[in-house]
């Protein structure tokens, strides 16, 4: 195996949770208002140190998606999923973008997010992007 690369991130910083390697920067947000089985969930135009499981169609909110998990390259914990493809035409602008779960990263502030008690059970997307 490898020598493993991890870059660092300079700004306001998104962390897995669980080993605190950077993900994001909180100005590549496109969208605060997605949700997941667990609670939210932000749409970011860029995420570093992650890498991607097997693509797969899944049924969302907002329609089928292909999309493939993604994964923390710091300890494999999962930490949201990428967009591959939408197949519904006002739904494009996800390609290529990733959702990190809120529940699964450490915030800007160093601060856990907790599962709330209204958070969805079923199909993870947006409500509105």
């Amino acid at each position: 195996m490898g020598r493993l690369f991890v870059v660092s991130l300079e700004g306001k910083i998104y962390s897995c949770r669980h080993c605190r390697t950077h993900l994001a920067l909180c100005e590549d947000i496109v969208s605060r208002s997605f949700h997941c089985r667990h609670g939210k969930a932000y749409l970011f135009k860029k995420v570093v140190n992650v890498f991607s499981g097997e693509c797969e169609d899944r049924s969302m909110m907002t329609g089928l998606h292909t999309v493939a998990d993604i994964f923390c390259v710091g300890c494999g914990s999962i930490v949201g999923w990428k967009y591959e493809t939408a197949h519904d035409e006002t739904q494009k602008y996800k390609e290529g973008k990733s959702v990190l779960e809120r529940v699964k990263v450490l915030g800007p502030d160093g601060n856990d997010y907790w599962v709330s008690h209204e958070a969805q059970v079923g199909s993870s997307d947006a409500d509105d992007a």
